[in-house]
């Protein structure tokens, strides 16, 4: 086992599997692939320029040539790797999405008055109804980031379909959502007398196709207004929920018919009426920056922050373990002339430690090995969140990683109507590769100090700032590899990043 797990590591150093990348679009598969490797289409890249920007070597930064090409100004850089897999295995995606009502679905009655009432709203609360493009839709913007691993094929898929996703997801609460838009804010489930504003959404909203006035055969009876009550950006928060498991179902469905190569994780912002909903599966991240003040909006999921998670998993399924793991976690490998003498130890109810008498299981591998970036489920992978990765196995055996792997994200929501927002306040997300050698604080520091000195008034200001940030992050080419300030090991790895400028959400209100 030791053996296999030293060759693992070898092989997937850093969630990468050597060479898998080059395997993923020049030949490795017989299958044909759902959609080519390419370069974010905002960038508007020729082939040549794609060609180029896969120098190893120089790693020339990547940044908008037209800011019109993205909403509110925003900014974007990337840089590839420095080898570490033949592709850049980052896909970004940025776009404008009008949700629609799926056809054959009749209009709730109340829509008339509805949109009649919605241009007279006090502090412009959801989204202006010029930006629909009927009468029948909702605007969303949409930002999004996958960092691909053993290959870019499941990265290159989730940037072209997870949006559709999304789009599916809310075309199931559109009338609800647009009902929210032009009513004081309130829950499903309250009873209309005591709701704000004095009015509520009936608890037949939550039914999906029930309709029909009080007293109607079809209208809800009275109890299920004391049932419980669900806000509306919890409605917004399961769609993106649900669009994540539907990607991964879809990349797993089709994995028999294209060459969908690896996993990816997914950190993406969807703005709708008002607020940005920031979801995120995996180790990239996202913060705001407002007021020189750093505001966290996502968490990464690593095998050490979803320890107890793993091992709870391993402790109810044992099978998944294929009798070489075991799910219990010690400071350091179990020998076996320890067997029967004490030793600290921890399982998934536990956040301490205690001790314990050594057995023969003991000296199984651990689910979970190795500390910090090199932490690794199965001694394979250092993520466990995202999408994909359905074939992954333990190396040299028939164990598969999966069933440790979620698919579902966690969704943070910033109210941008509850805030004033100045020219250098901006959402930023980037990629791991970012975050391996910059804090939040230095990207914080960075982003402040340059926009500081940049004209307000000039739109090309973001896309300068990302740039400078994947400037910092991958340094300068030494005799001694990529180095940054004060001589440290500059990110090796593929960098991404958007900076998405608050105060343009401020005008969309």
């Amino acid at each position: 086992m030791l053996t296999r797990v030293k060759s693992a590591v070898a092989n997937f150093m850093g969630g990468i599997m050597a060479g898998s990348s080059s395997n993923d679009h020049l030949g490795g598969s017989d299958l044909p692939l759902k959609f080519p490797y390419m370069r974010p289409e905002f960038l508007g890249l020729s082939l040549d320029e794609i060609e180029c920007s896969a120098d190893h070597i120089a790693r020339p930064i990547l940044i908008l040539k037209e800011t019109r090409r993205l909403p509110w100004s925003t900014g974007y850089a990337e840089v590839i790797n420095a080898g570490k897999s033949t592709l850049n295995e980052d896909q970004a995606c940025c776009e404008v999405v009008v949700v629609k009502k799926k056809p054959g679905v009749l209009s709730s009655p109340n829509k008339t008055s509805t949109l009649k009432r919605r241009s007279s709203l006090p502090n412009g609360e959801g989204l202006q109804l010029k930006e629909n493009t009927d009468s029948e839709g909702l605007t969303f913007h949409y930002w999004a980031l996958f960092d691909g691993h053993a290959g870019s094929g499941a990265a290159v898929v989730a940037s072209r379909l997870l949006q559709r996703h999304i789009v599916e997801q809310l075309q199931d609460v559109l009338d609800v959502l647009r009902n929210s838009a032009v009513a004081p804010p309130t829950c499903l489930g309250e009873d209309p007398d005591h709701a704000p504003g004095g009015r509520a959404l009936t608890r037949a909203a939550s039914l999906r196709g029930a309709a029909g006035a009080p007293g109607s055969p079809s209208a809800p009876p009275t109890r299920f207004f004391t049932e419980k009550k669900i806000r509306h950006e919890s409605l917004v928060t399961g769609a993106i929920e649900n669009a994540f498991k539907t990607m991964d179902s879809q990349i797993e469905s089709e994995r028999s018919v294209y060459n969908i190569s690896g996993g990816c994780t997914a950190l993406v912002v969807v703005f709708l009426l008002g607020k940005l909903y920031i979801g995120n599966a995996g180790d990239s991240r996202a913060i705001i920056i407002r007021n020189g003040e750093i505001i966290p909006m996502s968490s990464e999921f690593t095998p050490e922050s979803e320890r107890q998670r793993l091992q709870f998993l391993a402790y109810m399924q044992p099978h998944l373990l294929g009798n070489e793991f075991t799910h219990l976690e010690f400071p350091r490998r179990v020998q076996r002339k320890e067997v029967g003498k004490q030793m600290l130890y921890r399982d998934f109810s536990m956040t301490g430690w205690a001790y314990k008498t050594i057995e023969e299981d003991d000296l199984k591998f651990p689910l979970i090995y190795g500390e910090g970036k090199k932490a690794r489920v199965m001694a394979t992978i250092g993520v466990t969140r995202g999408l994909g990765d359905h074939d992954l196995k333990v190396h040299d055996s028939n164990i598969y990683i999966k069933p440790f792997l979620s698919c579902c994200p966690e969704v943070k929501v910033y109210n941008l109507t509850e805030y004033e927002h100045g020219a250098d306040d901006v959402l930023v997300l980037a990629t791991d590769g970012l975050w391996d050698v910059l804090s939040n604080e230095d990207v914080a520091e960075a982003v402040t100090n340059f926009l500081a000195n940049c004209d307000p008034d000039d739109q090309h200001r973001y896309t300068l700032a990302a740039q400078d940030l994947v400037m910092r992050a991958r340094g300068v080419l030494k005799d001694r590899g990529w180095r940054i300030s004060n001589d440290r090991l500059g990110s090796g790895d593929d960098i991404s990043v958007y900076i998405i400028p608050l105060m343009h959400g401020n005008r969309q209100q």
